[in-house]
């Protein structure tokens, strides 16, 4: 139900923030809107709106696949919430290193929800890192996904030119791999031990 919630809210936002830029511009990260007006709530509302279509369709076909896996593991670890607070602190976690490093840039923006998507991900993939993933149509295993996602994105980054915030995506990956092995520190383990018995498909 918190996966469904936040896709309908976050594709209802970002479809009417398509023809509405003044409701673009109160929720997206601008970094004088925090440093001026403490405007902190953008740290979480940047994630509910997005360039365009195709920019919200590929995150939320995303969240709405892995997401009702990782909801159900974090509801039975931390209560019905559980999954919510995952997915807020992945939005805000995500996105500080790029406000920080930007906060005097009046220029900069950013928005979508991309960086809690990777966080659900890479949460997914440290808990099972064999099962199979499909980038566009092609399968594969997640653990396979997770490393070409990181040095695509770490390329993309040091790259630079393409409008899209990459440091969120490493930084969201980041935390849901930290946040989960916290939560259940058996899970490293596990997932040290099901790299050792491959299974392709």
């Amino acid at each position: 139900m918190i996966t469904l919630l936040i896709i309908l809210v976050t594709s209802v936002v970002s479809i009417v923030a398509f023809r509405n830029q003044r409701l673009l511009d109160d929720l997206i990260l601008w970094p004088p809107a925090l440093s001026r007006s403490r405007e902190y709530y953008r740290l979480v509302t940047y994630g509910l709106v997005h360039a365009d279509g195709a920019h919200l369709f590929f995150n939320m076909i995303s969240l709405y696949f892995a997401g009702r896996i990782m909801e159900a593991f974090f509801s039975a670890a931390m209560g019905p919430f559980g999954f919510l607070t995952f997915y807020i602190g992945a939005l805000v976690f995500s996105i500080l290193p790029s406000y920080l490093a930007n906060r005097r840039n009046a220029g900069y923006r950013s928005l979508g929800a991309s960086g809690a998507v990777s966080a659900i991900l890479f949460a997914f993939i440290l808990l099972a890192p064999w099962s199979r993933i499909y980038v566009i149509v092609i399968p594969m295993p997640a653990i396979l996904y997770g490393v070409l996602f990181v040095v695509y994105s770490i390329y993309m980054d040091r790259r630079g030119g393409d409008n899209v915030n990459h440091s969120a995506h490493l930084w969201g990956a980041l935390y849901g791999v930290l946040f989960t092995i916290a939560l259940r520190p058996e899970a490293l383990l596990n997932f040290i031990g099901t790299l050792t018995q491959p299974r392709l498909f």
